[in-house]
């Protein structure tokens, strides 16, 4: 078994996390509901600040802020998870075949199981994962232009001044920069 660790140091992380198999359930109207729902049980419970976000059909990248007292934001994902996955599958949903490993536990194959985290380090650490999400669906191809995402934290950053409506048309990045957070 691996030795992996979670850095709990920061208050700031950007997150991916992933369908099982990339199913493309996220973006649909019960997968978007039943994600809402899921994050705002667990936000009343153990709070955070979600600072931008997209969704994409099979995986999301968000950024968060937690409270200085609680950042345990693993315990956050797994009750996301748990909540969306009652919710998708009482709503008729369904999961892919699960594993040994996972019919072993009892566990449901909506989401991968791990998820990534970095550790925004500073402003300009910040700056970069927001970009890296808001550009993701012009990334992925699936849109020619982030404004047309509808899905994306994009469009409230517009709305408070913080990018141009044309910003993908008009931002200098190959993508290269991003490496470490994919």
């Amino acid at each position: 078994m691996s030795d992996y660790r979670r850095n709990y140091d920061g208050r700031t992380f950007f997150f991916t996390v992933v369908t099982e198999r990339r199913r493309p359930i996220l973006t649909t109207d019960a997968g978007r509901d039943h994600l809402r729902q899921a994050i705002r049980m667990v936000r009343r419970k153990y709070p955070f600040e979600i600072v931008a976000i997209v969704l994409l059909p099979d995986h999301l990248h968000t950024v968060w802020t937690l409270p200085r007292d609680d950042v345990d934001y693993s315990r956050r994902w797994r009750l996301i998870k748990m909540h969306f996955t009652k919710a998708w599958l009482n709503g008729g949903g369904s999961d892919v075949a699960a594993n040994a490993s996972r019919q072993s536990k009892g566990e449901r194959a909506i989401w991968q199981r791990r998820f990534y985290e970095h550790t925004c380090r500073d402003e300009e650490d910040l700056k970069r994962c927001v970009d890296y999400i808001h550009a993701n669906p012009l990334k992925h191809g699936l849109v020619n232009r982030v404004a047309d995402w509808p899905w994306s934290s994009f469009h409230r950053f517009v709305r408070a001044g913080e990018y141009p409506l044309e910003w993908s048309r008009t931002c200098e990045w190959s993508g290269d920069e991003f490496s470490d957070l994919e």
